[in-house]
């Protein structure tokens, strides 16, 4: 499997913003406002990077002889949560992102730069939501075995 790269990370992150923004600019031309991003989603996202850290550092403490076993279905299902904790971040970041360029001409209205406060504050949880995810690819990909080098792809094997 391979590895996320940080350039599709920022092209979904920058496609979502560049669709989203127009898409939020239409809706509040017909009247339809969204509410500012409550903080329980930066929580909430919080957590979630938090439960895919820990779950990642059980793999790494295995790798690293610190864990006696590890069921190595665990160790598959955290690369997947982890590439998904990754792609995650970089939709719900590209989301708000473009709720702060929505707001952003009317930052000098206070209820505006409240929302534009709280979409940025949520992007930047976004993205560390997909750091931690892949942080986490790098703690569940396998070392080399003697003799085994990365195949002509530039792909490596992951647990």
């Amino acid at each position: 499997m391979r590895r996320t790269s940080i350039l599709s990370l920022v092209a979904v992150l920058g496609g979502v913003a560049v669709v989203g923004w127009p898409v939020l600019r239409a809706l509040e031309a017909n009247g339809v406002y969204l509410p500012t991003v409550p903080w329980l989603v930066d929580v909430a996202i919080v957590v979630l990077a938090a439960v895919v850290f820990r779950l990642g550092w059980t793999v790494r403490s295995y790798q690293k002889g610190d864990r006696p076993s590890l069921d190595g279905l665990r160790a598959a299902r955290t690369l997947v949560l982890a590439k998904a904790a990754a792609l995650t971040g970089a939709l719900l970041g590209g989301w708000y992102l473009a709720q702060v360029l929505l707001v952003l001409p009317d930052l000098a209205i206070e209820p505006r730069r409240d929302k534009a406060v709280a979409a940025i504050v949520a992007v930047v949880c976004a993205v560390a939501l997909s750091v931690v995810g892949l942080v986490v690819e790098r703690f569940c990909q396998l070392p080399p075995s003697h003799g085994e080098e990365n195949d002509t792809n530039g792909s490596t094997a992951t647990a």
